[in-house]
């Protein structure tokens, strides 16, 4: 956001300002949450949009810095399938904490009506958008297929092309004589939401250094990786207009319950449910009780055991112990907790006591 002088003149803000997180309370860094509007068994799709919309509103009074929706489609278990359509209508439930999307998978989307979208979004609630892209489907080859009707053979490959064509839309400078030089992406305004690249791999990673451009990593699928590519993100980083320096947040799995056992059974949905993913039938997230009596094949047995490697999750001591040290041991700017478990409920309680752990000011 532009600022004003002493003297009332509008100044530019420093470079990242819009993009650095805040950390709040007593909390060693920016905490932020990322939500796929999860439907569990049992539940609706209307159910867990009103659960996301309830979360949002608390995790704005627990002072997290973010809260993020990501696109996915196909998959019952998820109910983000639009971020800019529910980031409209989170934004209207809160009032400070920065929404945006993590992300929206630019090639299923003409560069236009993600400039569109997200100026629209960025005049409905100045000052608080982000506009996060990835390269991936988000989906299977089918359905990416069927979005992509009308968008030509662009796909993951031409997305430094899509890129730059998205930014150009979001800036107004495409330069004389390019074809679209007359055209403006409707509502523009002074300012417009910061761009961030999502990975998980090394290729958004090389990229959004060599742009200038903060960097969200999946460490809670692709854990792997995360050393590797924020090693590259930061050896790849040129000053750009909006960072003068790298900045990275990771994505990490988190659940906080009352002990360690309790939180470990309330994750087993989520394992069940991202094997379930794997294996291409995916579905509503489990109950509990149904992932602890799921009849786990030795092979399935190894991958819940993996993925629970990369899971932080424990007493709420436990889990704020485990984030700070997963911090630390990869030196990013912020994290971003994420929790696919059944029952909203046991979300909204896990999201709460790790905030209080981690020593955001819970006041809501």
């Amino acid at each position: 956001m532009t600022t004003e002088d002493q003297q009332g003149q509008r100044t530019a803000p420093e470079p990242g300002a819009a993009i650095r997180g805040t950390a709040r309370g007593s909390a060693p860094a920016p905490l932020s949450i990322l939500d796929l509007a999860t439907v569990g068994v049992g539940h609706t799709p209307a159910e867990a949009l009103a659960a996301t919309t309830e979360l949002a509103r608390r995790a704005e009074g627990w002072g997290y810095h973010r809260f993020w929706v990501a696109e996915h489609h196909g998959m019952p278990g998820v109910a983000s399938s639009t971020p800019a359509v529910l980031l409209a209508h989170l934004g209207a439930h809160t009032t400070t904490i920065r929404l945006g999307s993590g992300g929206v998978m630019l090639p299923n989307h003409a560069p236009l009506t993600v400039a569109e979208q997200f100026g629209l979004l960025e005049a409905l609630h100045p000052g608080r958008i982000d506009l996060g892209l990835g390269r991936a489907p988000g989906t299977d080859q089918a359905t990416a297929r069927a979005l992509r009707r009308g968008l030509g053979g662009e796909g993951a490959d031409d997305f430094p092309q899509q890129l730059a064509e998205l930014t150009h839309f979001l800036d107004g400078d495409f330069p004389d004589g390019h074809p679209y030089a007359r055209l403006t992406a409707v509502p523009r305004g002074e300012d417009r939401p910061p761009v961030w690249l999502l990975g998980s791999s090394g290729f958004s990673a090389q990229l959004a250094g060599r742009l200038g451009l903060p960097f969200a990593f999946a460490h809670h699928f692709s854990a792997a990786n995360t050393l590797p590519a924020l090693d590259l993100y930061r050896s790849s980083f040129r000053p750009s207009a909006v960072l003068s320096e790298p900045y990275a947040l990771i994505g990490v799995t988190a659940v906080a319950a009352g002990d360690e056992a309790e939180a470990r059974r309330l994750a087993r949905s989520a394992a069940l449910g991202m094997l379930r993913l794997r294996r291409g039938t995916p579905g509503p997230i489990p109950t509990p009780q149904e992932a602890e009596e799921y009849p786990y094949s030795p092979v399935e047995a190894d991958f819940v055991d993996h993925w629970f490697e990369n899971v932080v999750l424990g007493s709420p001591g436990e889990v704020a112990d485990g984030l700070e040290a997963l911090r630390k041991r990869t030196g990013v700017d912020e994290l971003m907790v994420t929790s696919h478990i059944h029952g909203h409920e046991a979300r909204l309680r896990s999201y709460g006591l790790i905030a209080e752990a981690y020593g955001l000011p819970t006041a809501g």
